[in-house]
């Protein structure tokens, strides 16, 4: 089994369901990094939150972290079979609020993606693909896109396996 998979798609695509019952399917001692963190949100996402938390095994263990993820993955990583971060798009737009240049936001997911390659278990990451669509009218959404994109690319370069998701089917698009 790849130590370190990436699952990727557009939204409502299945991309968190499948990374969720992969890792049910290789351990019981999951630890599930949440990068959307609840706080100051509207009505709307905090429910997404709720349901999204409902789907995940109780015994799993949750840390909501917007942003140190490479510190996380250090100190867990010898405790845990499997380890899920969802997802990058979020950590993204994360990176992009607290001020971080393209250059800083590319470094963290470099580091990030060698942390996971050397670790000792699982590491099933999970971003949104938003390179099909159509360009956004303004600076900070194509930024955010061109961003992702280039993260993405980071990802799946280090990933043994990079799985794309479209309406709930994955398509294994490298590794076996």
């Amino acid at each position: 089994m790849d130590k370190f998979i990436f699952i990727l798609g557009g939204v409502r695509s299945g991309k968190s369901r499948y990374a969720l019952e992969l890792a049910k399917r290789l351990s019981k001692k999951v630890l599930y990094i949440a990068t959307c963190t609840g706080a100051s949100l509207d009505y709307e996402m905090k429910k997404r939150i709720t349901l999204h938390k409902k789907t995940r095994p109780k015994h799993w263990r949750t840390i909501e972290a917007g942003s140190d993820i490479n510190f996380l993955l250090q100190k867990f990583n010898d405790r845990y079979n499997v380890i899920i971060i969802d997802c990058i798009g979020l950590l993204v737009s994360n990176l992009l609020e607290q001020g971080l240049t393209d250059k800083k936001i590319h470094n963290v997911f470099k580091d990030m993606s060698g942390v996971i390659s050397e670790g000792k278990c699982t590491t099933i990451v999970v971003s949104n693909e938003v390179g099909c669509g159509i360009v956004p009218d303004n600076y900070l959404a194509r930024r955010f896109r061109d961003s992702l994109g280039l993260v993405n690319q980071v990802m799946a370069g280090y990933a043994g396996k990079v799985i794309f998701m479209q309406s709930g089917i994955p398509v294994i698009i490298k590794g076996r």
